[in-house]
């Protein structure tokens, strides 16, 4: 699986990356490219768009941090019959459903996109993280929990595994969940009793989804819920929460980067995908410059470059082996990674089918639930 090649991938050849081959034709002369904001997006900045501009002084690029409502939107989009985003980060469950919808483009992996340096299709580099036939995978990363290190109603103890979330007795204080079914569903049932691999077959019925929301339940009242995966970070800075969710690279960047004392909690991490889908119906010149970008965006050196902004792991198979160090702190950025084995030995692997079929009924009784 392509995850463990990500696990396993720890050196190898040290790479050129591949030049860009620009798309026939004429090509629109400004992008407006949708992500998450943070450092995430900034990430993407540096690594993609800076050299992309460099390279194409006469481009403009304009940034919308909508990609938590990139579904609703181009829905609304499509049904106006005005796309405004050329390009759109999404997570992959989101991908599946646009891709299903006829919102997002199918597209020829191997035709519109780098091969690796060595002359590996596209398709086989980035292997079975391309969920849809309208997905361009970008990185890995991890939903996980983030915890401060000095509370002292803890009398000493540190959260060793998920749980920790719903113990509030050996860990008192104000946690964060996200203020959505995903990943909260499944810890629950981690946390309840229910095996691994049977979480989504429990989740499945309508007696594994009130199983999760009674254990939620009981932690309900010591929750604040996030939107925005900023939200957690600076929760956990300003001492307001003891312990909550987020992604690992915003955690990375509270702990290492802005040394506060919080600490990552890697168990039960839930693995899941960021990566780009063209919106369907782009004009001609505005498709050819998208192309012309996500080609260069996706290839193995950029994909590695990334890696030098934000501790998530790159989604090419090529691009793993040469994760080099920080850009700015001279650290190696290998061991942050969520796919680093010694973070990665408990992990669960998000079912994105089965989140693209569900999402929206659990998103209503999800919401329904915390309005009670």
């Amino acid at each position: 699986m392509r995850l463990k090649t990500l696990l396993l991938a720890s050196s190898g050849i040290i790479a050129a990356g591949m030049a860009h081959s620009a798309a026939h034709g004429e090509m629109a002369d400004s992008m407006t490219l949708v992500s998450w904001g943070g450092a995430y997006q900034n990430s993407q900045q540096m690594a993609y768009v800076v050299p992309y501009l460099e390279m194409n002084p006469d481009v403009s690029v304009t940034w919308d941090e909508s990609s938590n409502e990139a579904v609703a939107k181009l829905r609304a989009m499509n049904e106006a019959g005005n796309v405004t985003w050329d390009l759109v980060d999404v997570v992959a469950s989101d991908a599946i459903r646009l891709c299903d919808e006829g919102l997002a483009m199918e597209i020829d992996h191997d035709e519109m996109l780098a091969p690796a340096p060595d002359g590996t299709p596209a398709s086989e580099d980035f292997g079975d993280l391309i969920v849809s036939d309208c997905y361009i995978p970008q990185i890995v990363y991890s939903t996980t929990v983030g915890y401060r290190t000095n509370v002292e109603a803890w009398n000493g103890n540190t959260p060793t595994d998920i749980c920790a979330l719903f113990d509030t007795e050996t860990f008192p204080g104000q946690r964060a969940l996200e203020k959505r079914p995903i990943n909260n569903m499944e810890w629950a049932l981690l946390c309840d009793g229910v095996a691994k691999e049977d979480v989504y077959d429990v989740l499945e019925t309508s007696e594994g989804q009130d199983r999760a929301l009674a254990k939620l339940d009981t932690i309900k009242d010591d929750t604040v819920w996030w939107s925005a995966g900023a939200d957690t970070p600076q929760l956990l800075a300003d001492g307001e929460i003891v312990m909550g969710s987020t992604y690992n690279g915003r955690l990375f960047s509270l702990i290492v980067e802005q040394d506060q004392p919080v600490e990552m909690l890697w168990d039960a991490q839930v693995f899941d995908l960021d990566g780009w889908i063209i919106p369907a119906g782009l004009p001609e010149d505005r498709l050819a410059r998208v192309m012309d970008f996500v080609r260069f965006a996706t290839d193995t050196q950029r994909l590695a470059d990334q890696s030098k902004y934000i501790s998530y792991g790159p989604a090419r198979a090529s691009s793993a082996p040469m994760v080099g160090q920080h850009a700015e702190l001279g650290i190696e950025m290998a061991p942050h990674m969520p796919t680093d084995p010694a973070n990665a030995t408990n992990t669960f692997l998000y079912n994105y089918e089965w989140w693209a079929d569900y999402r929206d009924d659990l998103d209503a009784k999800f919401q329904a639930w915390l309005a009670q």
